[in-house]
């Protein structure tokens, strides 16, 4: 990878969906479980597809600025009829979108964050609201020093403001900042703006049937299997 002369990082910002809590099998297992009618894979999936679709609504303007937790209300309402959920009642709409606060991490991150967390400060830089991550972090038990959002900065990523945003947050310099994420266009905009970035392999993120190409970009900072590999790499820097 790049940088054998880089600095170490002060402060580790993470990307959460997908890089921290596995979505899609968290979403499919609820969602089985509760409406066993339901494929919970293919909802997973058309779920999440709206994500990209919902948040470019509010970039360009057509929406105002509005949370996670609301585009996600707003793909599922239009999601239920395709499943045979229409019929849902508000009540039952609302647990099932807060499903996004439930979501597992996947098994290496919380030891991983308890190594990381004795050298760095760790945050999150999430598009996911703060109610939502704090939820999270509290059920799953995620040891962030501090949450930051897509909320704090009203922008999503991959907006600058974002990830000069956590740079601001701590009076760091923005290569002092590693982002760290499972998705390469996320760490494209992150190195941007000067950030160091981790690329956090995760196969499985759109579940076992849609393995992820996890090939390395020779543009990041570092290339890691896991958030234990990245404590690995990390100490012999």
């Amino acid at each position: 990878m790049t940088n054998e002369a880089t600095n170490a990082p002060r402060v580790l910002a993470f990307d959460v969906f997908g890089t921290v809590v596995d979505w899609h099998g968290s979403v499919a297992r609820e969602v089985q479980a509760l409406y066993p009618g339901v494929e919970g894979n293919a909802f997973a999936l058309a779920w999440r597809a709206g994500y990209q679709p919902a948040m470019r609504r509010v970039m360009s303007g057509e929406l105002g600025w509005t949370l996670i937790d609301d585009l996600h209300r707003l793909i599922l309402d239009q999601l239920l009829p395709r499943f045979g959920l229409d019929r849902l009642s508000e009540a039952e709409r609302q647990h099932l979108n807060r499903i996004w606060h439930r979501l597992d991490p996947w098994p290496d991150v919380v030891p991983g964050l308890q190594r990381l967390k004795t050298r760095y400060t760790l945050c999150t830089l999430s598009n996911g609201n703060i109610g939502l991550l704090t939820n999270m972090a509290k059920r799953a038990g995620l040891p962030w020093d501090c949450i930051l959002s897509a909320e704090v900065f009203r922008a999503y990523k991959p907006d600058p403001a974002t990830y000069l945003g956590v740079a601001r947050v701590f009076d760091l310099a923005p290569s002092e900042v590693m982002l760290v994420a499972a998705h390469q266009d996320d760490l494209a905009a992150a190195r941007a703006c000067g950030l160091q970035t981790a690329y956090i392999e995760r196969p499985a993120e759109f579940g076992q049937a849609q393995v992820k190409d996890v090939s390395p970009d020779p543009a990041n900072t570092l290339h890691t299997r896991d958030f234990l590999d990245l404590a690995n790499q990390l100490s012999h820097s």
